[in-house]
């Protein structure tokens, strides 16, 4: 990986030691621009492994783009065709094609000047105007916030980036150049531009193995972030170096010499960890930085995956490993395609140390990700990497087809940019890599949507246990489903995938959008009957003039619209009335909506007076909510305006109890009883006796010789909670006894 992705630190440990050392970042940083020479230097980078035509384009692209940006300049005073420069700079270092340097170089031309797509594709082809596109913000679009127009343009950007991951790359390398740059902004810009690069970029480019530029970018985003405590910790390991030199010299030595003596061939290198990770381990551990022994470790690079293991076993002979802190990424590689073996040794004075043992091929992908072994074009030859890679690119358009929403499209990509921590089987043994915390259910939907959408229990380890049970790395899990199952709501609360948080949201969407549709349409034919027409009799030319006036949206979608109380159907019957070319006979029935409690997520029973059947009851349309039900008599309702709505259109829905009405319905009671022993036994045992399950139990304090105690009871009716209250009045310990119509 090229110096120019991270900086070294000049002075070693010592002369025959080499460790390499993490960039400490002056804060004043700022290197004059000479575009002549980085320009020469730039396009002999490119004549060494480019052909001479290519070559030319790339020029070509260069001038097209310093026309183009011509007089404009940065912030720090430099002209701006040196930014493009620069991150075309990056990109030659990773090897990429002509395509890719070309859109580097005219990333901004469409945003920042007058030049257009078309003009783009003209002069330099299609798919590098379909880059730039891809990579530019966008504009002429208004936003309610910034927030929002930020999760807009990330939500273009990985949706172009999931159809040509060269996207990113020319964006990671954009990004990289802005934070190297960014001392010349305004402090407020400086610090919501870092945490930007902390919580997507920089997990961006760990996902894609870019190891080198995620250091980076966390240093860089860590010094802008919190600068005093990065000076402090900096000066820390400044003077770390000094006072552990002799050890490390003498682990070096004694690596080595185990390794020569071995007879295996082999780089040893020590290296340090950089600022951000151990900040981030003082914070986390909640240590001081005297206590962070591990800031150093060491690597060695062999051939072959063979010797990788033989040199394990010189070290775990040189010095003894710390149970549980060995990890074979070889075997089992992360999902960026990272491998090496990890193991920690206990080296002289107590003092723990990393090793990383890999061969030179995975050194190579370890740095430079998905851009090692730059391949495009060729299909059949790409790397096993960029295999897994344009996989988990293609989740993202899984995640786009069940998310309408910018900010929680990119709320879900940011949980799966965590790298995977846990690894878990299949029945048939294949391995699953997900992230920490993970359950059974995004086990479930990682398989496959239909299976999450369709699971109903698991086995882990051939043992049933809750679908919310959190999975371990060697976890082997099988899924049970069920024709007729559903995602349940409830496992919003626990699921960590951004998958399955996705596609349960979407499922649970589409079905209540269903269900509102089949409201909707009952409540339009209830209008429709109040003003003396029929539903029935509205031929296709009304309801296409009324969509074409009034709405906008499709015909299900206004019946979805009135189910959700988003429109009145009084309002949307007479419009589509008067677009009627003549009269009907009105209906012979009223039409009252039926409540038989399965109606879904268009019909809510209020919680506040808790309805059962055998009360009366009155329906109220609520914006977002659909149809709720209330008793006739809830305090709720006292206030709401004699049920007239905008325009003075009435809000009730008739409503009445279907004679197939079936529970369970929650009731609420409360028991006042003497306080003596065994009391909520006899109570809930008296219960028991009439099928009833009780949700809930709570009591007050203790007030003298009794105890109010409240039930949540789950019943099938009014007659149904008569027979219990009935059996509890009958009970001697009993005093007094009360429905409750509101939560207590």
């Amino acid at each position: 990986m090229p110096a120019a992705l991270l900086s070294q630190a000049a002075a070693p440990f010592s002369a025959p030691v080499a460790v390499e050392l993490p960039a400490i970042i002056p804060l004043d940083m700022h290197p004059p621009v000479d575009l002549a020479e980085d320009l020469n230097h730039f396009l002999a980078q490119l004549a060494s492994y480019l052909k001479p035509e290519d070559v030319d384009q790339v020029a070509a692209a260069y001038h097209f783009s310093a026309n183009a940006h011509r007089g404009q300049f940065r912030t720090s005073g430099d002209p701006y065709i040196s930014h493009p420069l620069a991150v075309a700079e990056t990109l030659a270092h990773w090897r990429l094609d002509p395509q890719a340097l070309t859109a580097a170089l005219l990333h901004d031309v469409m945003e920042d000047t007058a030049i257009t797509k078309a003009q783009i594709a003209q002069d330099f082809g299609k798919v590098t105007a379909e880059l730039v596109d891809g990579v530019s913000k966008l504009d002429r679009i208004e936003h309610q916030s910034y927030e929002e127009a930020q999760a807009e343009n990330f939500r273009k950007m990985l949706l172009a980036m999931a159809q040509d991951v060269r996207v990113i790359l020319i964006k990671l390398a954009d990004r990289l150049h802005n934070m190297r740059t960014l001392d010349a902004v305004r402090p407020e810009k400086r610090r919501r531009v870092a945490r930007e690069t902390l919580d997507i970029y920089a997990p961006i480019a760990n996902r894609l193995g870019l190891n080198m530029l995620y250091r980076e970018l966390q240093e860089l985003a860590f010094r802008n972030i919190n600068p005093m405590r990065y000076r402090v910790l900096a000066k820390a390991v400044r003077a770390a170096r000094g006072n552990r030199r002799e050890v490390v010299e003498k682990i070096l030595a004694a690596l080595k010499q185990r390794l020569a003596g071995a007879h295996i061939d082999a780089e040893v290198m020590g290296r340090e960890k950089h600022l951000y990770g151990i900040y981030r381990k003082m914070r986390e551990k909640h240590l001081t930085f005297s206590q962070v022994q591990d800031i150093y470790g060491f690597r060695v690079v062999v051939a072959d995956v063979p010797t990788c293991y033989l040199v394990l076993g010189a070290l775990h002979g040189l010095y003894k490993p710390v149970p549980g802190k060995f990890k074979d990424y070889i075997a089992i590689p992360k999902a960026n395609g990272y491998q090496s073996l990890h193991t920690t040794l206990i080296g002289p004075y107590g003092m723990p140390v990393e090793m990383q043992i890999r061969t030179r091929d995975m050194h190579h992908v370890a740095e430079s990700g998905v851009a090692s072994h730059w391949l495009y074009k060729d299909a059949e030859t790409l790397s096993e990497l960029q295999r897994t890679t344009h996989q988990w690119l293609q989740s993202l358009l899984d995640l786009q087809t069940a998310t309408v929403d910018s900010a929680e499209f990119l709320e879900h990509v940011k949980v799966d940019l965590f790298p995977g921590e846990v690894y878990v089987f299949t029945p048939a043994g294949k391995i699953l890599s997900l992230p920490r915390g993970t359950t059974a259910v995004d086990f479930a939907y990682a398989v496959h949507t239909d299976i999450g959408n369709r699971c109903v229990a698991c086995k882990i380890n051939h043992e049933h246990l809750p679908l919310r049970t959190e999975l371990r790395n060697g976890d082997r899990v099988e899924i049970i489903t069920a024709t007729n199952a559903a995602p349940n709501p409830n496992w919003l609360a626990f699921v960590k995938t951004g998958k399955a948080r996705a596609q349960i949201r979407h499922f649970l969407k589409t079905r209540q959008n269903e269900e509102s549709a089949a409201l909707g349409e009952h409540l339009l034919a209830q209008a429709m009957h109040n003003l003396g027409h029929r539903l029935e009799e509205l031929g296709t030319a009304a309801w296409q003039r009324f969509l074409r006036t009034f709405s906008g949206k499709s015909q299900r979608e206004v019946l979805t619209d009135i189910g959700l109380g988003k429109r009145l159907p009084a309002i949307v019957a007479r419009r589509l009335i008067d677009g009627r070319a003549s009269g009907g006979p009105a209906a012979q029935n009223s039409g009252a909506i039926r409540i038989t409690g399965s109606q879904g997520m268009a019909m809510q029973l209020a919680r506040c007076c808790r309805p059962i059947p055998g009360d009366p009851i009155v329906g109220v349309i609520r914006a977002g909510q659909g149809l709720v039900v209330h008793t006739h008599d809830c305090p709720a309702l006292r206030g709401h305006k004699a049920g007239r709505g905008p325009g003075g259109t009435k809000e009730w829905v008739d409503v009445e109890w279907g004679a197939d009405a079936r529970g369970p319905f929650e009731v609420l009671i409360k028991v006042v009883a003497q306080n003596t022993p065994g009391v909520l036994a006899r109570l809930a045992a008296t219960i028991a006796e009439h099928d009833t399950n009780i949700n809930n139990v709570r009591m007050d304090a203790d007030e003298g010789s009794t105890t109010a105690l409240y039930f949540t009871l789950q019943v099938t009716g009014r007659m149904h909670l008569a027979r219990i209250l009935r059996s509890l009045r009958h009970l001697p310990m009993v005093t007094r006894i009360s429905r409750l119509k509101e939560d207590h």
